[in-house]
């Protein structure tokens, strides 16, 4: 009586395929290379024993051999690279690869292309393995909730040498000052020649100013890191500064060390700023003038124009969220202008006075008209769209 296998070579090729045919060709050497004995025993045909004997281990790939539609080589590879440089998925990659070079790729097309070169997505997960988010990303009331960071533009990791040497040369401005409203991702920056807490809480009072003189209500939090140009992780200070802040209605809530993860959004902004603004125009400013004004149309961009596919944006600009949340807050909040803080510090003095002379009032603390008048000559002029 033929013995008949444990395991029949159909279970096996569900287990792993080339595990399969190791074991079909063991069977086939057992019986001195019959074909037709060793598909008796394992109830295959001829035809699958010679496939495994003579062929490869693994299975024949099933993509057609005439695809007049598939993307070209060139493209696939170029769309493969670029997502393992910046990390994108299907639909950021797609609207990224329209902005750079122009190139019209389905969502679906660039999907499909990643999955068939096995690219894979780069997830952070806690320990249970869930997602967790920093934020209820579908509620959040506009201006409600920032993010506060600082930048060091003079980067050799993130920027070209010959970008790092022009403007160490040209003495442009080493430090970026950048607050980012979570539910809209708005952005409101200032630039700096030196780390400093006195231009923090500067930085701080004039975007909070800004925010009120535009119809903004309700308390504010800010979240922001231990740095020394804030409250370099001292309680008293802390409470110091938020008692400053308290007749804006906002108070500062500092990250733990070591979790820079929950100041997520706004250093995902500081790589596209090395990206699509430094690496780009910085080379084309000889002068803190021209940096400002090329700084001022980079954060026009930003808040007027440029997509964003984070949680809760769906794809739409800050000005296109924030028309859809309906709140009492003009548009024209995002015109916030670029400022140069040792001007804007020349300009008002003494900060203390300054603070002391703009606590009056339950929500709006000075007016358009005064603000405009304090903000000339620091920076970029405010530029409003024609009606």
């Amino acid at each position: 009586m033929e013995e008949q296998p444990m395991i029949s070579y159909h279970d096996l090729r569900q287990i792993s395929p080339p595990k399969a045919r190791e074991v079909l060709r063991k069977v086939v050497a057992q019986h001195h290379g019959n074909v037709s004995q060793a598909a008796r025993m394992l109830g295959i045909c001829r035809h699958t024993v010679r496939r495994a004997r003579d062929g490869s281990l693994d299975d024949y790939s099933r993509r057609p051999h005439h695809c007049p539609r598939k993307t070209p080589d060139e493209f696939e590879a170029l769309i493969v690279a670029e997502a393992k440089r910046t990390h994108f998925r299907y639909r950021r990659l797609s609207s990224y690869l329209v902005r750079k070079y122009g190139l019209v790729v389905s969502e679906n097309t660039v999907k499909a292309i990643l999955r068939r070169n096995e690219v894979k997505k780069r997830r952070r997960r806690a320990a249970s393995g869930q997602r967790r988010h920093l934020y209820d990303y579908e509620a959040l009331i506009p201006f409600r909730e920032l993010q506060l960071d600082t930048k060091h533009l003079l980067d050799k990791r993130a920027l070209a040498p010959e970008v790092y040497d022009h403007m160490k040369h040209y003495g442009l401005p080493r430090y970026e000052w950048h607050v980012m409203d979570v539910a809209t991702r708005a952005r409101f920056t200032a630039y700096s020649y030196e780390l400093h807490a006195t231009f923090g809480l500067l930085f701080l009072v004039v975007v909070l100013l800004w925010l009120r003189t535009h119809g903004l209500r309700g308390r504010v939090r800010i979240r922001l890191d231990n740095g020394a140009e804030f409250c370099a992780g001292s309680a008293k200070k802390l409470a110091a500064w938020n008692e400053r802040l308290g007749s804006l209605q906002a108070q500062l809530d500092p990250i733990p060390a070591g979790a820079k993860h929950l100041l997520a959004l706004v250093e995902n902004a500081h790589r596209s700023d090395d990206e699509y603004f430094l690496m780009i125009h910085a080379e084309r400013c000889f002068h803190t003038a021209a940096f400002l004004t090329k700084a001022q149309g980079w954060q026009d961009t930003w808040n007027f124009y440029r997509s964003n596919f984070g949680l809760g944006m769906k794809g739409r600009t800050p000005k296109e969220k924030l028309k859809a949340t309906k709140v009492l807050v003009h548009e024209h909040v995002l015109l916030f202008p670029v400022l140069l803080l040792e001007g804007l510090l020349r300009k008002i003095g003494n900060l203390n006075q300054f603070i002391r002379h703009h606590q009056g009032g339950k929500y709006v603390h000075t007016t358009c008209q005064n603000l405009d008048r304090l903000i000339s000559g620091c920076g970029v002029q405010r530029r409003w769209p024609q009606s």
